[in-house]
């Protein structure tokens, strides 16, 4: 099993190329299966999660073909198995997103309830709920959704749906289904991620009727077909704001190229705060810092929260920012209920973090120590690479697949900008 060595202290200069984001890359390779015609998809980052997304379509009868540049050649027109098998979609919970297109497109599907980070739970009921108001039979068992239309309906049908909380994975799938349904179909409640305004303007590019894609309503008028299209995936904001924290623990001056600072606004706004210099333009964000954090930084109180607010995804790695800048902080995790475990990983390094309910307090320490740490999940993996890259001496992160699941060479970029950093077997 790989592991990251890290051995601390380098300020990080230079540029990094912002890859295409994973969590718009998912649902976009099954908005695929929504069209007999080709697709072509560029921006598609190299990642364990889209491995096995493409591995599942394959598994369907999609001819798909990932290239080294990024871009990915589908054709979805010889799918004949509509079903997601629990062996391979048991670590990505995105394979749910399978579930609305091929429902929409052949009125029957068998997809495997997900898995993925043991970060919480993440049920499934919403979209369930939803896709039953659209006209779908749906029961769970042995482990699997079994959908298949209503008696009488041939395609599924328009519907307004008010989810019990903003989800995600339930927009994008709602988004899918409703783009091939009879009549108009409103999300309300919907999410507002960068993401889901990205897979709205594919899915317009392929024939679909959308409204109101990046607000909480989103009108969609069904169309009888979809046509193939070529669409570039829009740049990954995590990893972004990923390289962001790491130059503002480390100090040091990086230029993101495709970085969208407008994707990242609550986080550059914290950034700001506790003392780094953001600018931004076209061609993507520069950030600078200076160094030791705890001399030139100040800590940063913030609340996750949905879209526009800050993200639950950058929680962790902003985490280990305010562990090592000056003075007390609180962290408060709303979306996610067990996304602490990176801290018990951090006060291993020798960061101050209590623990009460969904609220971490942290104390900022002068240094952290280098030691061997464990990654518990995709974004608590990146914490403790910027942990290491500040932290004296040598770390050792182990279990890093996780992190190759998110995140598309990220020791091979670090490296190129100054980081003392090797993958080991």
């Amino acid at each position: 099993m790989d592991k990251l060595l890290i051995r601390g202290g380098r300020a990080l200069q230079g540029e990094v190329w912002v890859s295409g984001a994973k969590n718009a890359a998912l649902p976009e390779l099954c908005a695929a299966l929504l069209s007999d015609q080709a697709v072509t998809l560029r921006n598609v980052p190299n990642l364990q999660d889209v491995a096995t997304m493409l591995k599942l379509i394959r598994n369907m009868g999609v001819t798909a073909e990932h290239l080294e540049d990024g871009t990915t050649l589908l054709n979805a027109g010889g799918l004949n198995n509509p079903e997601a098998p629990y062996e391979l979609v048991k670590t990505m919970r995105a394979s749910v997103l399978a579930l609305g297109p091929l429902l929409a497109r052949f009125g029957h599907a068998k997809v495997s309830l997900p898995g993925g980070c043991a970060i919480g739970s993440r049920p499934v009921d919403q979209h369930i709920k939803g896709l039953q108001a659209m006209g779908a039979d749906i029961e769970v068992e042995h482990g699997y959704m079994v959908a298949k239309l209503k008696p009488g309906l041939t395609r599924l049908k328009g519907a307004r749906i008010t989810t019990d909380m903003v989800t995600v994975t339930g927009t994008e799938n709602f988004l899918m289904a409703a783009a091939l349904a009879d009549g108009e179909t409103v999300l309300e409640n919907a999410a507002q991620e960068p993401e889901i305004p990205d897979l709205a303007e594919m899915l317009i590019a392929m024939g679909a009727k959308i409204e109101g894609h990046g607000t909480s309503r989103i009108h969609v008028q069904g169309v009888s077909r979809l046509n193939g299209c070529t669409h570039q995936v829009v740049s990954d904001r995590i990893e972004a704001g990923t390289f962001l924290c790491a130059v503002a623990a480390t100090g040091g001056d990086v230029f993101l190229r495709h970085g969208r600072a407008d994707h990242l606004e609550a986080v550059i706004e914290k950034l700001v705060d506790a003392g780094a210099t953001v600018t931004a333009n076209e061609q993507g964000i520069r950030i600078q810092a200076q160094g030791p954090a705890f001399e030139h930084l100040k800590a940063q109180n913030f609340r996750t929260t949905e879209y526009p607010g800050f993200p639950t995804d950058m929680q962790a790695q902003f985490m280990t920012l305010n562990a090592i800048a000056r003075g007390a902080s609180k962290v408060t995790e709303t979306i996610f209920e067990n996304r602490f475990m990176h801290v018990n990983e951090l006060v291993r390094l020798g960061a101050h973090i209590q623990i009460d309910g969904k609220v971490a307090l942290i104390e900022g320490v002068p240094k952290l120590s280098g030691a061997t740490v464990m990654a518990t999940d995709l974004r608590a993996s990146a914490s403790l690479v910027i942990a290491g890259l500040v932290a004296e001496g040598e770390t050792l992160v182990d279990r890093i697949y996780h992190l190759d699941r998110g995140y598309d060479k990220m020791e091979a970029k670090l490296r190129a900008i100054g980081a003392d950093i090797e993958r080991v077997k």
